[in-house]
């Protein structure tokens, strides 16, 4: 059996597509900067490496993005762009034949502090019941192959020690 990798797509904090992300790469280009998503003023870091100037609109229907966490948002638009980049139709594909994996270190931490939020100031009945899927990590693949109707392997790449390697045995061994 082989896999092949028809096409790769990137959202990270030194660039937004894979071209852009491999010449920061070859520059050098160094992803940190001060920290814009919350206010830093209490810890003792102020610095992360965010991913700029990403609009969720710009790669997926606007009521979509607003539905989802930002890092699904980020893989929607990652498998998007290794769609186009493979020349992917899903009209014409096997569904059951084409899949995705997605590399994320976490999921939503935003959803789950904003959950943990809740509970202390408006109580448990008060949480949103979709605070899990937007939580936890593999939706990302989830979402992707809802967006982009393949039907196959979805993992998602959650801790440092699960290589490529380990996933594309995966794919071939699920296909």
């Amino acid at each position: 059996r082989r896999v092949v990798v028809t096409g790769m797509g990137a959202v990270t904090p030194i660039g937004i597509g894979v071209d852009t992300f491999w010449e920061n790469v070859k520059k050098k280009t160094l992803g940190f900067g001060e920290i814009t998503r919350f206010d830093t003023t209490d810890y003792k870091v102020h610095i992360a490496a965010e991913v700029k100037d990403f609009a969720g609109k710009d790669y997926m229907d606007f009521k979509a993005a607003k539905r989802m966490e930002l890092f699904c948002q980020y893989a929607v638009a990652a498998a998007k762009e290794a769609f186009e980049q493979a020349g992917l139709d899903m009209e014409k594909e096997d569904p059951f034949r084409v899949g995705v994996i997605v590399g994320s270190g976490v999921g939503s931490l935003q959803a789950a502090e904003a959950g943990v939020e809740k509970i202390l100031t408006k109580g448990p009945s008060r949480v949103d019941p979709l605070i899990v899927p937007k939580m936890i990590t593999n939706m990302a693949a989830g979402i992707s192959k809802v967006e982009l109707n393949h039907k196959e392997v979805q993992e998602t790449a959650d801790r440092v020690a699960k290589s490529f390697k380990e996933l594309v045995t995966k794919v071939v061994v699920n296909m």
